[in-house]
């Protein structure tokens, strides 16, 4: 019960979102005990296409936190499309939900968007362990972030049932204390990028960040594979789309340092009324 009390907490702190009954979601669900092949047909086209003779695959690492809404809406609408156009036969895919979190006095972790976001950055994290390849965790990881996508994210827990998956490993995971361990090796891969990341999504390909130009990841996947069995898509996508971090100023990021989003908002006001002196 110190559990349910736990996820009660952490859920009504976040003065956005309402607690979801959490209790009552592991009375309907540790009941299920299919295997990953009895997944719904929801989670059909996330599969790992076969490599092709020769092929070396691109890494390709995507650092995110749960609750950045522009983490959820690369997640659902950008990075799921590579299971779409067979650019996961060419690519090692890895997912660190850790972000721009913080780690305090006796390891305690704090996160941008408060308790709700740890909470489930740490179940993502068990997810990812309890399912180590990614086209069996990424459904998941998917589902939820699509509820963080259409502000539904307190239903996550349905997302074991709608799967078909059994939600004990994930259980286990967290309660033993396993998922705070595995988001302070996450907290420590993050804070060890060089350069350091500035804000999420952080996309790095072939160990090499994106910048604010993560949306053409797909470019830069192709750019960077060396193999002689490049999909389709690679022969689809102009690189023309690669453009320079200089000239891309999208923003649709969560800074890590607040301070750092004020500083670029206040340099694009000034560039602004430089402009328009010079035109009157």
């Amino acid at each position: 019960m110190n559990l349910m009390n736990a996820f009660r907490i952490s859920m009504e702190a976040n003065l956005h979102f309402r607690a979801a009954p959490i209790f009552l979601f592991f009375l309907s669900v540790l009941a299920v005990d299919h295997s990953l092949e009895a997944v719904s047909a929801s989670s059909s086209r996330f599969i790992i296409h076969s490599p092709g003779s020769g092929t070396v695959k691109v890494p390709v690492v995507l650092y995110y936190e749960t609750l950045c809404p522009y983490c959820a809406n690369f997640i659902v609408n950008g990075l799921s499309k590579v299971f779409d156009n067979g650019l996961t036969s060419i690519i090692d895919l890895k997912l660190v939900p850790y972000g721009n979190a913080k780690i305090g006095a006796n390891d305690t972790i704090s996160c941008q968007h408060g308790p709700s976001e740890c909470l489930l950055n740490t179940i993502e994290a068990c997810v990812i362990d309890a399912w180590p390849t990614v086209s069996d965790h990424f459904p998941l990881i998917y589902c939820i972030e699509k509820m963080v996508h259409t502000h539904e994210f307190t239903q996550w827990e349905s997302c074991f049932s709608e799967l078909g998956l059994d939600s004990k490993p994930v259980y286990d995971c967290y309660t033993s204390g396993r998922g705070t361990k595995l988001e302070l090796q996450y907290a420590a891969e993050t804070n060890a990028l060089q350069p350091p990341h500035q804000y999420v999504p952080w996309v790095v390909v072939n160990g090499k960040p994106l910048y604010e130009d993560y949306e053409n990841f797909e470019s830069y996947i192709c750019e960077a594979y060396s193999g002689t069995s490049a999909p389709k898509a690679c022969s689809e996508l102009s690189h023309d789309a690669i453009k320079s971090t200089i000239s891309v100023k999208k923003h649709q990021v969560c800074y890590k340092d607040n301070s750092a989003f004020i500083s670029r908002m206040r340099e694009a006001a000034a560039s602004v009324m430089r402009w328009i002196n010079v035109v009157g």
